[in-house]
């Protein structure tokens, strides 16, 4: 009994991730929509402020998401009412801040970390625009990743545009990153839970080649998989081409170096 209601949930997570995390959210579009007022969920048009903003919190338990403040929190709701999660087709992007030791000997303990917020506002704002989800900000490095649910068929390829966007925005910030950018199967879903939390993460070899990928990047430098580039149905045949050992993956990894100007 126990294994029909596993495979019942990992079902649930894997049609929610993949397919449409919003089916039932997008049903109440209408009638969330007259409330006021702006900004509001992408998919469900729940305000987040004013007085709709009060009316839905306390209704309907609505709110803006940790992970994309474009939606409500219906996806932590899902993890908190459907525990567990599954392996799915997602593409994850890594953004570290190059050097990052030697810059903080260079300034003053307040200088570093102003530095360190702008760089994640900024990676967090073009992760947000393409509707991506945040899994975390921690040290140097914020992390991240995309499924069909949520950002639609061209997942991969709005990945891609969020690297690009991120460099664009870090080089007129001054502030040196490099990312990598991976596409595979990784497990999706609530990680724990304490006291009623929970954390939404996704785990296993592939996010953890992504990582490896963005600590191969020089700054101005975004390191993505063929694999990737072949998921997002674009022709990497003008960027430069690497194989690269990276430390716990058994096979080197073919990839492509995209920079922007």
């Amino acid at each position: 009994m126990m294994s029909e209601e596993k495979a019942k949930f990992d079902q649930m997570w894997r049609d929610w991730f993949m397919t449409d995390a919003f089916s039932v959210e997008k049903r109440m579009f209408h009638i969330l929509g007259g409330l006021p007022h702006d900004p509001r969920c992408k998919f469900c048009r729940a305000p987040f402020q004013g007085i709709g903003g009060m009316l839905v919190r306390t209704f309907l338990g609505k709110k803006q998401s940790s992970l994309n403040p474009r939606f409500c929190n219906v996806c932590e709701d899902f993890a908190e009412n459907n525990p567990g999660g599954a392996e799915v087709e997602m593409s994850m992007l890594f953004v570290d801040v190059r050097g990052s030791t030697e810059l903080s000997e260079q300034m003053s303990p307040t200088e570093f970390s102003q530095l360190i917020n702008r760089f994640y506002i900024e990676a967090t704002k073009a992760i947000v625009h393409e509707d991506g989800l945040v899994e975390k900000l921690a040290g140097d490095a914020v992390a991240a990743f995309w499924g069909a649910g949520f950002a639609g068929p061209d997942y991969v390829r709005r990945t891609l545009q969020t690297a690009q966007n991120i460099l664009k925005t870090m080089n007129r910030e001054k502030i040196p990153v490099g990312v990598g950018i991976h596409a595979g199967i990784a497990y999706f879903g609530a990680m724990g839970e304490v006291n009623g939390l929970v954390n939404i993460s996704a785990i296993g070899d592939e996010v953890n080649l992504a990582a490896r990928l963005a600590s191969k990047a020089a700054a101005g430098e975004i390191i993505v998989s063929e694999k990737a580039l072949q998921k997002a149905g674009m022709d990497g045949s003008g960027f430069e081409s690497r194989t690269l050992e990276l430390k716990g993956i058994g096979q080197p990894v073919a990839v492509r170096v995209m920079r922007v100007s």
